[in-house]
């Protein structure tokens, strides 16, 4: 006996900002039915009739494609857009993947458990004690509030396991300290990319909205992803409200505050007047209270706002002020910071002492000055290129004729480096039509002609390729 149809028809397609995130959008008058379905799956309302699926392990394209089966066999219309069939039917697999032993299958098994994880710590089931860096990993140690057991974790995102169990979150803080006293912090972890990027994509309607009109400058239309007003006003309030290790001075001028460290060795000031191409960032580091600066950015105020967040919170990791990149510019150096760009495809290219890794779309890239980087001496007699940027973030038409900026200093810490072109790839690398190649990477599916293969991160990430 076939299963009666509903007056329920569910389109699952892609997500328009967030890789790997789904999304369902649901007609008919008797909507409401899958629509209880999918919220019980862990599908998030957007809004009305409209959901999302947004996880760690970045196998959202997998779930849809039972979530379809599922809602068919309960007689609803299901259409699958052909990029989110092409996505359902990819066969990739983790590069690097710390247990090579394991099938396919398995290795969604022990990326579901990490999602189960990931959900009962942001439920508020989980309660995270402390967390610590062990390695090139996080650590942490909590208390399962329902039935009293406590945890030790192991890993982050895909990889989050539960490495021993307690009876008591006395006897699991004891052990944790006594394993992690030097690198132990109260409560949890920062979010990752990953799991920022999945909240977001969680909290962001799955249909394009219509926006207002840009504001428009000088030369006529401000171009895509130009900050509306007031925005890096409200994020530098907002890092400093958020970020109780840092506190706001205001300067002479009215024109301008400042933020310094509880360590002050690091210092953000921010120019409140400043417009388009204006310098309005300048982030510095210094080996010591009295000691002389070790690194310095500066960021223009038409710089996209999430480029600065990540700037912001590339300064809340010791790398900030314990490292300092060597001058000259070393192989490993330059692998670090690009790994990002060169993994989603990025091509590179030389002009005279500058090299490029322009975006595919042409709008934003990054710009090594070679002379900079790998410049000598200090002091009055130190060659120009010390008064050089090394490291340019830039967004417009060109590297030479840039809308903003994000300048670095050639001794700037390629982990601070690395997460921002990590943010930049994961923005300007947005999913594609099938080439003959393809990769993944951490973030989701991405698709290149010409794939360099995979490695991970400096920061510990497995990347992904096919």
């Amino acid at each position: 006996m076939s299963t009666p149809s509903l007056d329920a028809h569910v389109r699952l397609d892609t997500h328009p900002t967030h890789p790997s995130a789904v999304t369902a959008t649901l007609t008919g008058t008797q909507a409401h039915i899958p629509l209880m379905g999918l919220e019980a799956a862990d599908w998030h309302v957007t809004a009305d009739n409209v959901l999302v699926l947004a996880r760690i392990d970045h196998e959202e394209p997998y779930w849809a494609g039972q979530a379809a089966r599922q809602l068919r066999a309960d007689g609803i219309t299901v259409e699958i857009t052909p990029r989110l069939q092409e996505a359902i039917d990819e066969e990739w697999t983790w590069a690097n993947y710390p247990m090579p032993w394991c099938s396919r299958t398995e290795i969604r098994e022990v990326s579901d458990d990490a999602q189960k994880i990931h959900d009962d710590i942001r439920r508020g089931r989980l309660l995270i004690h402390a967390h610590a860096q062990d390695a090139h990993t996080t650590v942490a140690v909590g208390t399962y509030l329902d039935t009293g057991k406590s945890v030790y974790l192991h890993g982050e995102n895909h990889l989050r396991q539960i490495a021993n169990t307690f009876d008591s979150p006395a006897q699991a803080l004891t052990a944790f300290e006594d394993m992690h006293a030097d690198t132990m912090r109260p409560g949890p972890a920062p979010m990752t990319a990953t799991e920022r990027a999945a909240t977001e994509a969680r909290t962001t309607p799955g249909t394009p909205t219509t926006a207002p009109e840009p504001p428009h400058t000088e030369a006529g239309t401000a171009p895509a992803g130009t900050p509306g007003p007031g925005a890096h006003e409200a994020l530098f309030a907002s890092f400093v409200e958020n970020n109780g290790e840092w506190e706001k001075y205001r300067t002479w001028s009215d024109d301008a505050s400042v933020a310094n460290h509880e360590s002050l060795t690091l210092r953000a000031e921010f120019d409140h007047e400043a417009r388009d191409r204006d310098i309005a960032w300048t982030i510095a580091s210094y080996q010591s209270p009295v000691g002389e600066r070790t690194w310095h950015a500066t960021a223009t105020a038409g710089a996209p706002t999430d480029m600065i967040e990540t700037l912001l919170k590339s300064l809340d990791t010791d790398t900030a002020w314990t490292e300092r990149t060597s001058a000259p510019l070393t192989e490993r150096t330059l692998a670090t910071v690009t790994r990002p760009l060169t993994e989603f495809g990025w091509t590179q290219t030389i002009n005279g002492h500058h090299i490029n890794w322009p975006a595919p779309n042409g709008e934003t890239g990054l710009r090594l000055d070679v002379a900079a980087a790998a410049a000598v001496g200090v002091g009055v007699g130190a060659t120009t290129a010390h008064s050089h940027p090394a490291w340019t973030l830039w967004g417009g038409k060109s590297a030479e004729q840039p809308t903003w900026t994000i300048e670095f200093s050639r001794h700037t810490p390629a982990a601070v480096l690395q997460d921002l072109t990590y943010e930049l790839a994961i923005t300007h690398s947005a999913r594609t039509t099938q080439a003959p190649n393809s990769q993944r990477h951490e973030h989701g599916p991405i698709r290149t002609t010409a794939p360099a293969a995979p490695s991970p991160p400096a920061s510990g990430r497995p990347a992904r390729s096919r």
